[in-house]
């Protein structure tokens, strides 16, 4: 087995507490992720950890060495830090920095989320996203929060034509994914809420 991925078996058990922590080829190496958020990468057999503004002093303290990826023959600075021997031999503390750590990749991943438009998420587009804001819907925050059905239902107050397909391209937008790739019980369920708020399509 490589460095590497020895590396990242000792890694997943050590940090197990902080959920099913998945890896997968980035940077040249692997990346480290906890339900799709990457908090850390592994290379050359090493984890290094995704800094963030909580753990920013102990880096400074510690001196943490960042991971340097050479790119089109320039070395490149990324914003992760190597743990040293001492941190590997110090369980909790490894553990309370890769959560603040996993944290924090979070709140980034949040924000930068909040800041897209509609048009940028899944299935939409300037056209839908003009629709919705007809109706009052003018962030992604605020059509998360009215969820796909009573958007639909508000599109559908202006626009009578609006079918399925709108309904689950709104979903797919809400979760992240293409409409088609929804699963199936999400689609079914969608379907029969469709058939029974459609009367006029019957």
């Amino acid at each position: 087995m490589s460095s590497s991925k020895q590396r990242i078996e000792q890694a997943k058990q050590r940090l197990a507490s902080l959920g099913q922590v998945e890896s997968r080829t980035q940077f040249g190496g692997y990346s480290l992720s906890v339900a799709k958020t990457v908090f850390a990468v592994v290379a050359d057999g090493e984890l290094y950890l995704r800094a963030c503004e909580q753990v920013q002093p102990y880096i400074i303290e510690r001196k943490m060495q960042p991971l340097h990826l050479v790119k089109r023959g320039l070395s490149v600075e990324l914003n992760y830090y190597r743990v040293d021997g001492a941190l590997w031999t110090d369980p909790d503390q490894l553990l309370a920095l890769s959560s603040l750590c996993l944290n924090g990749a979070r709140q980034e991943l949040w924000m930068r989320l909040m800041n897209r438009r509609i048009k940028d998420l899944p299935n939409m587009g300037i056209r839908m996203e003009a629709m919705l804001r007809d109706v009052g819907i003018c962030s992604i925050a605020v059509l998360i929060e009215q969820g796909a059905k009573r958007s639909w239902l508000k599109l559908r107050a202006n626009n009578k034509h609006l079918g399925l397909s709108v309904l689950l391209a709104l979903e797919g937008a809400i979760v992240g994914s293409h409409y088609q790739a929804l699963p199936t019980d999400v689609k079914e369920e969608l379907r029969d809420w469709f058939r029974r708020n459609s009367p006029w399509d019957r």
